[in-house]
């Protein structure tokens, strides 16, 4: 019997292909719809259920406090000691984040709100996913640029960050 997990994995494989499919098979794979940002992240973190909205406060504190305003002595508040990572740039485990990104973090006052350009926050079950504007230069044409989505998922176990994912890729 497949977990939950990797039946969501496969799940969201087989969408991730066939928007792929149909989207590189379009006539006008060339035009955009500019991604924009959520104009009210307080709508975001809203859920009938109260399990799933705790979830997604959980992350979006963890952003703005830790990630954003560099706030690294909060990071065993929000992460397991067990921490996962699949960021292939990141060590895993609580104590490999602590370590990777003090070298660049500075600590900063906390805002009310997450800066990046957040578009949505997604809750299921144990996961929280977050989506965010990622401007990117044209290849064939660096006077211009396009938008596109940049996706964090994160698992939720006891009230803590247990896991995350991205798509970022090596640094060079």
């Amino acid at each position: 019997m497949k977990s939950f997990h990797s039946t969501l994995h496969y799940k969201s494989l087989a969408l991730c292909l066939t928007l792929v499919l149909t989207l590189g098979l379009s006539p006008s794979s060339e035009a955009q719809v500019p991604v924009e940002a959520s104009p009210n992240q307080a709508l975001l973190l809203q859920s009938q259920d109260p399990q799933l909205a705790a979830n997604k406060r959980l992350v979006s504190d963890f952003w703005r406090e830790v990630l954003e305003a560099g706030h690294l002595d909060l990071a065993e508040k929000y992460l397991t000691e067990t921490y996962i990572q699949h960021n292939p740039n990141v060590p895993t485990g609580r104590a490999g984040f602590i370590q990777y990104f003090s070298a660049f973090a500075k600590a900063k006052p906390i805002k009310p709100t997450i800066q990046a350009p957040l578009v949505s926050i997604v809750a299921e079950g144990d996961m929280v996913v977050l989506s965010f504007v990622q401007k990117i230069d044209n290849p064939k044409d660096p006077s211009k640029n396009a938008t596109t989505t940049w996706f964090d998922m994160f698992r939720i176990e006891n009230g803590k960050i247990a896991e995350h994912w991205d798509s970022a890729l090596l640094n060079p």
